[in-house]
């Protein structure tokens, strides 16, 4: 039994947390949400005597210091990250942290901010004969990026691409891709996607600077680049009648 799980807690929308998830944040005696970015509805799922803290104003050691003191009282402690806690969500020092101390704990994944974007502009990252990889990234700003992940440098795949934690630079965004990607290229942006009050923005590569700063959109967005916001595209080959595989033959 593991005294500490990590959740996914969704892209917003409090039904789009797992069914494992929610059934976590029934159960849990202790829960550390990360509040700047996890829906409050979400807490409605705990019990009342639950013990709840808000991480925004923690610091990782404050975090731990909850986890070993409830890990103590044998207490089922519920650590609620945004969308999908694997992607940009500071987990490893905390689990580096809980294995130095013996301390069980297990990771129930969550829905991503980028798939949860792609759905609200009802597209597909992956379209035959226009892409087949998805990139997800994020532009340097504070937080260091890898010489080799440098945006400009990804961009010469001109792959579909999800860029997170970089609206607020998207001037810096584009002139990056535009390295790469035709100045025609079709881009979104997707502010708090699946909340009530998101906001989608689209455009091209020239003019979406521009259409974002008009919405007055500056953090909690996806930017979603590549080919596949088009409408050109090959049919896919499972549900082609003229194609053969394990569970159909084909038909002339």
């Amino acid at each position: 039994m593991s005294n500490v799980y990590f959740v996914g807690a969704g892209p917003g929308d409090p039904e789009l947390i797992t069914v494992k998830g929610k059934k976590s944040l029934e159960t849990a005696d202790i829960i550390i949400y990360a509040g700047s970015l996890v829906n409050p509805e979400l807490l409605t799922y705990a019990q009342t005597e639950t013990e709840i803290y808000n991480s925004a104003s923690m610091t990782l050691d404050e975090v731990l210091d909850v986890m070993k003191k409830g890990c103590k009282d044998d207490k089922k402690i519920v650590r609620l990250h945004t969308g999908d806690p694997s992607i940009y969500g500071a987990i490893r020092e905390q689990m580096d942290a809980l294995e130095k101390e013996n301390i069980a704990f297990e990771v129930i994944p969550g829905v991503s901010s980028f798939v949860a974007s792609a759905a609200s502009i009802k597209k597909e990252f992956t379209l035959p004969s226009v892409s087949q990889t998805v990139i997800l990234t994020r532009v340097e700003g504070r937080t260091k990026v890898p010489k080799l992940e440098q945006l400009d440098k990804l961009a010469a795949h001109k792959t579909s691409m999800a860029i997170f934690l970089s609206v607020q630079m998207i001037d810096k965004v584009v002139n990056q891709l535009l390295s790469h990607y035709p100045a025609e290229t079709k881009i979104a942006v997707i502010q708090k996607a699946s909340w009530p009050d998101e906001k989608i923005v689209m455009g091209t590569l020239i003019t979406i600077a521009d259409e974002v700063k008009k919405a007055n959109i500056t953090k909690t967005a996806q930017i979603l680049v590549g080919d596949f916001l088009g409408d050109q595209y090959e049919l896919s080959k499972l549900y082609d009648k003229t194609f053969s595989h394990e569970y159909r033959k084909a038909k002339e």
